[in-house]
């Protein structure tokens, strides 16, 4: 098994920023971060956060996938993921082609709970399970919505492409969850939903957010406000309402915008003060819970860590929030513990996640980073507490550590398993 430090995103970065033909003084004088933090970066001393990743790969003007080294293929392969993968490919590609006689006709309400079981499924973070059904439900739906011309079918179909862009992101095929948004945008005009083709823009603007577009993003959410605010302010278009300004949050927070920052959590907050918990409301978990998440990220975002601490200690989860929020709260809080020197407690967090959601926390570039940084300073405590007989033989693998904390450090290896 390849050590994960030799498939690091800082040896990565070293490389792009040696084709681009830039010292490292050169390249970090085209980020927000200093060159000490490059330099330890490259070198494998700290880890790599998501935003500082993003930064660099606008500077060097390449896909963050291209630094993070996304989708993680042999993992996927390992777990059976990646062959999953291409029959949604297929399936995307279907969506004018009309109707396939092969399909038979089943029930409208089976085949809208069945778009519905698929979100639940990605809210459980039960991704396989989600990615083997999904190509099927989709050209299911795509037949029935074109026999039928049904707005609730097309509303279906969009969710389902929604889906697909979920499960896309989740395992790092973002060229495929770009896609699955155009088929979104394809299938909520046809409903004409105007809550579908804002919640479109709003994941188009998360997809930015990860590469580091934060003027793009911002300009797709405001897109977003401007689709819903033209209709009639249900509680449906309030949580969308909401959900768009909490997105604005953390790319206001990344941009070190704290002034905005504050001026969507506050709007967000009206929102959720009106609709109360809206979880159920296009699977967007927006409520008061989803606000002081949020609120939370922001605060990590802006390397705010001891304040996303104290926020992170006043949050009450509730039994019903979804897996995959509570397992990104939890990411959020072991990125915030190790930076502030809380080793073990950071490890807790990304072991909990791990446990809560195995197959989101494995492909996770946050808690991957997380990991190797942790695993770094354990390994270094440990070799310093034994001295030069605690030193392994070259390529020998850390997993054969056998200290006080040797536990810690071989569970860093928990996300390539």
């Amino acid at each position: 098994m390849p050590r994960l430090d030799d498939d690091a995103t800082g040896t990565r970065i070293k490389e792009q920023r040696r084709l681009a033909r830039l010292t490292q003084r050169e390249l970090a004088d085209r980020l927000p971060y200093s060159y000490s933090l490059l330099n330890q970066v490259e070198c494998g001393a700290k880890p790599a956060n998501l935003d500082f990743v993003a930064a660099v790969a606008r500077a060097l003007h390449v896909d963050v996938t291209v630094l993070t080294g996304q989708p993680y293929v042999t993992e996927l392969q390992q777990d059976r993921l990646a062959e999953l993968v291409r029959p949604i490919r297929e399936a995307l590609d279907l969506y004018d082609l009309g109707i396939d006689d092969s399909i038979p006709d089943r029930p409208h309400a089976q085949l809208v709970a069945g778009a519905d079981h698929l979100c639940a499924q990605v809210r459980a973070t039960h991704l396989r399970n989600a990615a083997r059904v999904l190509p099927a439900t989709i050209a299911e739906l795509t037949t029935a919505a074109w026999r039928t011309q049904s707005t609730e079918l097309w509303q279906a179909l969009a969710s389902t492409y929604r889906t697909a862009h979920d499960i896309a992101v989740k395992l790092g095929y973002y060229d495929l969850s770009s896609v699955a948004l155009d088929r979104m945008d394809w299938a909520a005009q046809r409903a004409s939903d105007p809550c579908l083709a804002a919640i479109r823009q709003y994941m188009r603007a998360m997809g930015h957010f990860r590469e580091g577009g934060n003027a793009i993003g911002l300009r797709l959410i405001a897109a977003g406000h401007g689709v819903v605010g033209a209709t009639e302010q249900t509680r449906e278009a309030l949580a969308v309402t909401g959900q768009l300004h909490l997105g604005a949050s953390v790319i206001a927070a990344r941009a070190g915008d704290q002034t905005a920052v504050d001026a969507h959590i506050a709007e967000a907050e009206h929102c959720a003060d009106q609709v109360g918990d809206a979880s159920e409301i296009h699977w967007l978990s927006f409520g008061p819970t989803n606000v002081d998440l949020h609120r939370m990220s922001a605060a990590v975002e802006m390397r705010h860590y001891d304040d996303a601490l104290e926020q992170a200690g006043q949050v009450c989860l509730p039994g019903s929030l979804a897996t995959s929020r509570r397992a990104h709260f939890l990411i959020d809080r072991a990125r915030s513990e190790m930076e502030t020197g809380r080793t073990e407690a950071a490890l807790g967090s990304i072991v909990e996640a791990r446990q809560a959601a195995p197959e989101q926390t494995r492909y996770h570039p946050g808690a991957r980073e997380t990991i190797k940084g942790l695993g770094r300073v354990l390994e270094a405590d440990h070799l310093a507490a034994v001295g030069d007989r605690g030193r392994l033989p070259a390529g020998s693998g850390d997993t054969h550590l056998r200290a006080p904390q040797s536990g810690l450090v071989d569970a860093k290896w928990m996300m390539v398993r």
